[in-house]
């Protein structure tokens, strides 16, 4: 019989696999419908505008984080060096994957450990799924964040990603009340992360009333677990839940909207979903991120090297940089007041919400 614990890191291989080689984004994250305004007389000068900001009581060089992605198999070891290096020499803060593959198997952590080898001043978040959290206790949210001597967790959200999933978690029960009794011990922060579905206001008040300390919103517009686990589940020849990766590809909130409701609760926000430029940044900024995660757009580029990842930052930093010249704002603190207009479905769908 195999060992459940040998799935776990066989699926991370899937995983990485499937979104190095597929197509698998779905939606709209509704960027578009973000319009900045234009100042015609900025007042500022390009070349000097800082990027600099404050998280969780860490300071970053720049709002751009690298999201989490990958870990869990020897294979991925080189995908997390190149990116920690990247985020060591740009002053970034960065996410791991999942790390319940080496929680299970000791023998898997330097996959994921190899990240504070080349990331010894960034800040690293460590990742746990709430459900593991609920079965495993706080002693697995201990033993991942010395796993990369992290400064602090993200209990990520993926029931989206689970339903689809031929081995996924289907009982979501006593998850809030886990959630809750880690923060309530913890010195270490705690983020909820979203995996594409988005978060709505009525979560985002749940999550941090159980005193969880930013959340990220992985909203619905960019990679799509739907149709990652619908690959998967094509490849083993199980029709039926292909089919349903790609019915429930249009299921979450989309980004932009998932943000503006997210961002009126208060608290500290890592926006994430379909962020592909600067500009995206720029708009998610103004929206109120205090972050901006990407994902897919750095894998290709780490596993092809350093110098190709890096080249692919520095032109979300050229992007980031003209649309905060463009409005005026010498710091992120000024991009987080500049006007915008909000347009289209991310207007419409903010504006009719259900209210309980």
């Amino acid at each position: 019989m195999t060992d459940p614990t040998d799935l776990t890191p066989a699926r991370k291989l899937d995983h990485l696999r499937i979104c190095a080689e597929g197509r698998v984004e779905s939606g709209c994250a509704g960027w578009d419908d973000i319009r900045l305004v234009h100042h015609a007389l900025p007042e500022c000068d390009m070349d000097r505008i800082d990027f600099g900001t404050r998280f969780l009581g860490h300071t970053v060089r720049s709002p751009l984080f690298i999201a989490a992605m990958t870990g869990g198999h020897p294979e991925t070891l080189r995908v997390n060096a190149t990116l920690a290096a990247a985020a060591e020499r740009y002053g970034l803060g960065m996410g791991v994957g999942s790390q319940r593959a080496a929680l299970e198997n000791p023998a898997l952590e330097e996959s994921f450990s190899v990240v504070r080898e080349h990331a010894p001043s960034a800040l690293l978040v460590a990742n746990l799924g709430v459900v593991q959290l609920r079965d495993h206790g706080i002693e697995w949210a201990e033993r991942a964040i010395e796993m990369i001597d992290a400064d602090a967790i993200a209990i990520h959200l993926n029931f989206l990603q689970e339903a689809i999933q031929p081995e996924g978690d289907h009982d979501a029960q006593g998850c809030l009340a886990a959630l809750r009794e880690l923060c309530a011990v913890f010195k270490y922060p705690v983020i909820v992360k979203e995996t594409g579905s988005g978060i709505s206001a009525r979560t985002a008040s749940m999550c941090f009333g159980a005193g969880v300390q930013a959340i990220d919103i992985g909203g619905w517009g960019g990679t799509s677990w739907a149709i990652i686990e619908s690959t998967r589940a094509g490849e083993r020849r199980d029709p039926g839940l292909a089919a349903l990766g790609q019915e429930f590809a249009v299921w979450g909130i989309p980004t932009a909207v998932s943000l503006s409701e997210v961002a009126r609760i208060g608290g500290p926000v890592i926006a994430t979903g379909g962020i592909r430029s600067g500009l995206d940044m720029a708009r998610a900024i103004a929206l109120g991120a205090d972050l901006c995660g990407v994902a897919l757009p750095f894998l290709k580029p780490a596993l092809e090297g350093e110098k190709t990842l890096c080249d692919v930052i520095e032109r979300y930093h050229h992007g980031l940089r003209v649309a905060m010249f463009l409005t005026g704002s010498r710091t992120v603190s000024e991009l987080k007041s500049a006007e915008m207009y909000i347009t289209g479905n991310t207007r419409e769908m903010s504006e009719n919400i259900s209210e309980e």
